[in-house]
């Protein structure tokens, strides 16, 4: 017998193994490529449909070389080699920040162009995902439905076009069918309003419609849905659903059904039997809809639920105690609604659940009160806790911190009181997110708590993400914040830090952070010089006690850089645009830079805001800022600029506002700003403009709401285009050389005789800009106010003739002002119609007749000055007018007489001789009715002004502003112009 040795050290043994394994590897060779290689007439089929594609991304430059299976979005059978599968949905999505900067990204990497049919040829096509991409309104293809082996078809949000073709009904194996569309204004329409082909694809399970119009089917979307036997996810979202039909379908067979959106429609309660029948499902979404009043008790049928969805209605009164018994429950958002009371009994019930699965709370913004109970503690897989914009009070228990997996936390706009401290975070070693405060200070409602914790305290966990507004912190930058070296988003608004900010956490947070604010505090000290921000979108630390030279900081991606309201000094950096190439926003304001403007910011292409305001800075406006080609905002006021402004302004022409107010700017109003069409507001008051106010104001250009040129040299008449300005609600032309009459069109001017009419690009700008105007002689400042102060301000020109009557039909009017011209005739009679008045101004001109009776009507009447007219007879009494007791307001008129004047009405005669207990008696009751009155005029006047500002937030906001007055200049301008004219 042989032994085995023999066989192993005999040389044509060791041959014929060899010889033999490389026979297996070519033939493993072989096999595998022709296996894993795609088949040629599908490589050609995919190079076609790549042919006819548009692609400016090059996402399919791939599609090069023999093998198509490696090609980028192509997935193969790993037995066959057929192409199976293709994916060319587009990475970037539809709902996009508005800052970002991800649009142009989206729209750069999105396929369009046409569809070859050569797709036909991929026989074993099961795949096919084209959404996210834009096709521009093309319809779908019909031959889609030849592809009988699709099981999956998703061409969401992808800008196709015209009726859905029936032809998709031919598609039996379909499981998935997306054809949801995410804009408001779909391309996509249903077949003449028909989904019969629907109920064709009877494998279906997953199918969405998001924001397709059912409204005029003729055939209710439920009897064909219910024609899909194993349809178990249904999307309806925003498809124009007024009402669920009233009654099912006979064989019902939804009753499987396992995740149902019906979200943002028009549905209300009651809702019919059918749909509470539904008892299988997982998923219920009725968020944006017109639901009202209590939440039915049927729901308590949905025993299954996993997540439940009610935000952004109606609902109202208390969260009913059904919804703490669905123990299934892992998603529970109740925001936007109207619930109020407490939530003891929500708390109570899920935590009485044997094992809470419960990982997202969100009842934000309802209007939810009392103190969050202590049962919180028990939801221990609570991941997700928002419980923004309530009114919930009392102090935050400590069993927070017993919250373990907690991820997420918002507890801001709550007027919380006592204290947030360590014990309150002990546990939470998960916490990524946490809010605290509000966006802006409110010293009306105050938050009493205060976030107290010791210094050198080391929290568990490790933030991406900090938004405390408005309450306290401790002053300092303690441990427990320079801790935090993973933090993205940082916005420590209004939180009383008084140090400077360490300089090894500032440099850490630079390099990752996408957001940082840190304005609104005492922040001290200088800032390092050199920083680099390449993640930042953000950098706003406006509003601080910052000193030294402007940080030479680098952003590449930065677009909102906020410096205001500091002490910085010295020069504006020539580089500040290759430092931050993208900026859409800078705001230098309110700070000590001086020297010229750099000519450089003009190539800031992307600059949408510009304000450069109350700094020291010199020279003339370059033109190269003229040139801006996306300025929306520019305010360059109170500065000492000088010359003339560049003949170019008006190159950019989406200009919304231009504030030069306050400088040493001479020469004509540029005519080329009459190609900004879209000009909002207007300030070049106190420089030294010259020629006349333009008459493409209210032409070209006939969307102002301020105009305000006063303090110049502008002569001329009035313009009468200036009637054309439906928005225009603040008109100051005071302090000029102007002559001829007011014009009686000025009723035009729609903005100060209806409420809230102002354009809806205001709000654009409103947010970023102040505004002052003169009142009661002193120069008062507006902010976000600014869209309910009406103003008429004329005075110290040289107007001639009557008071037009016309102007008593600006019934919101709040400020009229026509004094220190030479204005003549009476007084308008109906000038009481101006209810909202508040300060009259007609002093010093050429008035005669009696003051009218109507103005003892104006109850929020709080200034007038008729002084140096020549008015007569008796001064009005009643209302407001009663507490007007200061005699200076009328004189110089020789004719008047009555109170508050010492001159009696020859009318009253000369009283006869009486016994002095009756002139004792007489005097006593007179000075009894006058204080009575005097009583009476005050309560009705201030609680018609308080009694609104209680009510209403909005013009609460409004008021107080109006009494923040910055400074007193008007006074020598007034007397200089009394000591030339008389």
């Amino acid at each position: 017998m042989v032994s085995i040795a023999t066989y192993l050290f005999n040389p044509s043994y060791h041959l014929k193994i060899t010889h033999y394994l490389l026979l297996l590897f070519l033939a493993s060779s072989y096999l595998h490529t022709s296996v894993n290689s795609c088949l040629d007439e599908e490589r050609r089929a995919l190079l076609a449909f790549k042919e006819d594609v548009i692609d400016p991304s090059g996402r399919l430059s791939s599609w090069v070389g023999l093998d198509c299976c490696q090609w980028k979005g192509i997935s193969c059978n790993n037995g066959t080699g057929r192409v199976e599968m293709m994916n060319l949905q587009n990475a970037y999505m539809y709902t996009l920040s508005a800052f970002d900067g991800e649009w142009d990204e989206m729209e750069y990497s999105s396929l369009g162009g046409k569809i070859n049919p050569s797709l036909l040829s991929l026989k074993h096509l099961n795949h096919l995902d084209l959404s996210r991409n834009d096709f521009r309104g093309i319809s779908i293809p019909e031959f889609f439905g030849q592809i009988k082996g699709l099981r999956y078809l998703n061409l969401s949000s992808a800008s196709f076009g015209g009726e859905i073709p029936p032809h998709l009904g031919n598609l039996s194996n379909l499981n998935y069918l997306d054809l949801s569309q995410e804009s408001d204004d779909s391309l996509l329409e249903l077949p003449s309003e028909n989904l019969n082909w629907l109920s064709r694809l009877s494998s279906l399970k997953h199918l969405n419609l998001k924001g397709l119009d059912l409204s005029d089917l003729r055939v209710s979307w439920l009897n064909v849905v219910n024609m899909l036997p194993f349809l178990i996810e249904l999307h309806l979202s925003s498809c124009q659903i007024q009402s669920l039909p009233p009654h099912s379908p006979a064989n019902f067979s939804l009753a499987s059904l396992l995740i149902l959106d019906v979200s943002y429609n028009d549905l209300k309660f009651p809702f019919p039997e059918w749909f509470f029948n539904l008892t299988n499902l997982r998923k219920l979404d009725l968020s944006g809809n017109s639901l009202s009043g209590p939440l039915p008790s049927e729901f308590e049928s949905f025993k299954s639920l996993e997540h439940l969805d009610l935000s952004f209605n109606s609902l109202e009164s208390q969260i009913p105690k059904l919804v703490g018994s669905f123990c299934n429950l892992k998603i529970l958002n109740l925001a936007r609604n109207q619930f109020d009371g407490g939530i003891q009994e929500l708390l109570g019930g899920l935590s009485s659940c044997p094992n809470s699965v419960l990982e997202s709370l969100d009842l934000s913004s309802n209007m939810l009160q009392g103190q969050l109970p202590a049962s919180l503690g028990m939801l221990h897989n609570l991941k997700f806790l928002t419980l923004y914009d309530n009114n919930m009070n009392g102090s935050i228990p400590e069993s927070l911190g017993q919250l373990s997996q907690l991820v997420h936390l918002d507890l801001s706009f709550n007027p919380w009181e006592g204290f947030l401290t360590e014990a309150h975070f002990i546990n939470l070693p998960r916490l990524k997110y946490f809010a605290l405060g509000r966006i802006d200070p409110n010293p009306i409602l105050p938050i009493p708590l205060t976030f107290k914790v010791s210094y050198d305290w080391v929290p568990p966990f490790m933030l991406h993400k900090i938004n405390i507004g408005y309450c306290k912190v401790d002053p300092a930058f303690g441990v427990w914040l320079q801790s935090q070296t993973e933090l993205l988003f940082v916005k420590l608004r209004g939180t009383n830090i008084s140090d400077s900010i360490p300089e090894d956490w500032f440099l850490k947070i630079s390099s990752q952070a996408q957001y940082l604010d840190l304005s609104h505090n005492q922040i001290h000290g200088k800032l390092p010089l050199q920083l680099k921000f390449p993640n930042a979108l953000i950098l706003d630390l406006s509003h601080n006690q910052l000193r030294g030279p402007l940080p030479l900081w680098s952003g590449d991606n930065v677009v909102k850089f906020k410096l205001e309201t500091n002490s910085f000094s010295g020069p504006i950096p020539l580089n500040l645009d290759q430092k931050f190439p993208k900026l859409e926003s800078l705001t230098l304001a309110e700070n000590h830079f001086n020297g010229t403007i750099p000519p450089s910011i003009g190539n800031m292409k992307n600059l949408i805001l510009l304000s450069l305001r109350s700094n020291q800075l010199s020279g003339e406006f370059p033109q190269e800022l003229s040139l801006l080609p996306n300025l929306m905002i520019l305010d360059a006021a109170y500065n000492n600029l000088s010359g003339k402004l560049p003949s170019s302004m008006g190159a950019s022409v989406f200009l919304l506002a231009l504030k030069m107010n306050s400088n040493n700017l001479e020469g004509e109003i540029p005519l080329s700003l009459e190609n900004c069409t879209s000009l909002r507001h207007i300030d070049l008051g106190d420089n030294k403009f010259t020629g006349k106010v333009p008459s493409w104001i209210g032409l070209n250009v006939p969307f102002v709401s301020i105009l305000r040129l006063r303090s110049n040299f502008l002569s001329g008449h009035i313009p009468q285009q200036l009637c054309n300005l439906e928005n225009l609600h603040i008109l100051d032309l005071a302090l000029n050389s102007f002559s001829g009459t007011i014009p009686k069109c000025l009723n035009n001017l729609t903005a100060m005789k209806v409420a809230a009419y102002y354009s809806t690009a205001y709000d654009v700008y409103l947010v970023y800009h102040q505004q002052t105007t003169v009142m009661k002689g002193r120069e008062l400042q507006y902010n976000t106010s600014l869209m309910y102060v009406k103003s008429i301000d004329l005075s110290a020109n040289s107007l001639a003739g009557e008071i037009p009557e016309e102007l008593s039909s600006l019934v919101l009017l709040h400020n009229l002002n026509l004094s220190m011209n030479q204005l003549s005739g009476g007084i308008p009679l109906e000038i009481g119609n101006l209810l909202q008045l508040e300060n009259l101004d007609l002093s010093l001109n050429q008035l005669s007749g009696q003051i009218p009776q109507s103005l003892s009507s104006l109850t929020f009447l709080s200034y007038m000055n008729v002084s140096y007219n020549n008015l007569s007879g008796r001064i009005p009494s009643g209302n407001q007018l009663q507490t007007l007791i200061d005699s200076s307001i009328y004189e110089g008129n020789p004719l008047l007489c009555g109170f508050p004047l010492s001159t009696a009405c020859s009318e009253d005669g000369n009283p006869t001789a009486k016994d002095p207990k009756d002139n004792d008696n007489e005097d006593g009751h007179e000075e009894l009715w006058f204080f009575i009155s005097l009583v009476l005029g005050f309560i009705v006047g201030f609680w018609g002004v308080c009694g609104t500002l209680v009510l209403k937030k909005s013009w609460r906001h409004a008021y107080f502003r109006w009494f923040d007055a910055i400074k007193d200049k008007a006074h020598l301008k007034v007397l200089s112009h009394f000591q030339r004219n008389f």
